[in-house]
């Protein structure tokens, strides 16, 4: 069975530098064959639960003041039209047509560089309650079996009010809500995730909430997590891959 993946993609320079973060993505993918992957991501904001249905779905660059080479960068995997409909009546999700944003793209290019794993984008419905994300994750748990792979894709840490230089040394605060995030994964303490918001600098590190919820999906969709890897690389965008089995 595929695990579910909690991936913090940090920058979208993570496509093109070379850092031991981009190394490890790319080694990451060479452990997995997916069918298919099931993508949450970030960047993919709604009210109500969306999926997109389109067979072959652009690259958004959904960002700015980055260089040219980044905005040139596409990911041409395909869609699969007959998974976002079984996604569709499963979660009663409405069917729309999307192409895939940074935060799905970035980190795929990297895991599955042929572009040969179909991909479906689902949204992320920031004003659901914590419980609900991880019910929703559970309800794709099972597709796991028939060799899915399920990625939440957000950050650990993501406050642009206070982005650093790459390079630049840990801040206090950051370390201390990494930490507490990863003391809790460990010990599959669901109870304190679900109330991640009373976590140590929870607010500084997330004034909006919508980089943290995809980990709340991802474990809903496995069982016991690990944490894989651990850089921070871009200023206080930690790069995190967690596990959940």
């Amino acid at each position: 069975m595929l695990p579910s993946l909690f991936i913090s993609h940090g920058s979208p320079m993570l496509a093109l530098n070379k850092t031991p973060a981009h190394a490890f993505l790319r080694e990451l993918g060479k452990r997995l064959s997916p069918k298919a992957v099931i993508v949450i991501s970030a960047h993919w904001e709604s009210s109500s639960l969306k999926v997109s249905t389109t067979a072959k779905p652009e690259t958004i660059h959904d960002f700015g003041g980055f260089p040219r080479a980044l905005f040139e960068c596409q990911y041409p995997a395909s869609g699969d039209p007959e998974l976002a409909e079984r996604l569709a009546l499963l979660l009663d999700a409405e069917r729309v047509e999307r192409g895939m944003d940074h935060g799905a793209w970035v980190p795929l290019s990297l895991m599955f560089p042929a572009a040969d794993v179909p991909v479906v984008s689902l949204s992320l419905p920031v004003h659901w309650r914590n419980s609900e994300l991880v019910a929703l994750g559970e309800r794709l748990s099972a597709l796991r079996e028939e060799g899915i792979l399920i990625i939440g894709s957000g950050s650990l840490t993501h406050n642009l009010y206070e982005l650093m230089p790459m390079g630049s040394q840990m801040p206090t605060w950051v370390d201390e809500f990494s930490s507490w995030v990863t003391r809790h994964v460990a010990a599959n303490d669901r109870d304190a995730l679900l109330h991640w918001e009373k976590a140590p600098q929870a607010n500084r590190n997330h004034p909006t909430p919508e980089h943290f919820q995809p980990l709340l999906v991802a474990m809903g969709a496995g069982n016991e997590a690990t944490q894989l890897h651990h850089s921070v690389e871009h200023g206080v965008l930690a790069m995190d891959v967690y596990q959940f089995a």
